[in-house]
């Protein structure tokens, strides 16, 4: 499945479909998941600076929550996933670019 089929499933998802127009409160709620589930992420790489050991299985389940949460609210920016990525690939590559030529 590609990112931005996957963003039409997301977006319809979950009983109430995410669009341009959703309330507030829905937004918030799926601001609030993502990052109740980055925080999650964040645990399991806690776990793996205490005690030494990582655990994948659980890291790729949040990241999948992750994800969804993030593809929904992609629903509601009005931007396709992959549009998202895309432009987050110029930014990224922009800055890493400003950083060699200052070194």
């Amino acid at each position: 499945m590609g990112i931005d089929e996957y963003g039409q499933w997301a977006r319809q998802a979950g009983g109430e479909e995410t669009t341009e127009d959703s309330p507030d409160t829905h937004l918030a709620i799926l601001a609030l998941s993502l990052a109740g589930d980055v925080s999650e992420v964040g645990e399991v790489v806690k776990r793996r600076l205490r005690y030494g050991t990582l655990d994948r299985e659980r890291l790729a389940y949040e990241l999948g929550d992750v994800i969804y949460y993030w593809a929904r609210l992609c629903a509601a920016s009005g931007v396709a996933p992959s549009a998202v990525l895309d432009e987050s690939r110029r930014h990224i590559e922009a800055r890493l670019a400003k950083r060699v030529r200052s070194s």
